[in-house]
């Protein structure tokens, strides 16, 4: 696990960078709104979810 915050602290902003390159390079230009709103209807899905979880555990712990 710790091996795993080590390298993206040694990754650093140049890294970053070379990776939205390869990704521009990849993808293109059009294609990636496109990603990035399937990546947030993704996270949205998770964390309504979640909040569903959470309630249902609430009120399961009401009842008991």
């Amino acid at each position: 696990m710790n091996e795993t915050f080590l390298f993206i602290n040694k990754f650093g902003w140049g890294g970053a960078v070379l990776i939205l390159v390869v990704v521009l390079l990849l993808f293109g230009g059009r294609k990636i709104p496109e990603l990035m709103r399937g990546l947030g209807g993704g996270i949205k899905e998770f964390k309504d979810a979640v909040k569903e979880e959470d309630k249902k555990s609430k009120d399961s712990d009401k009842e008991a």
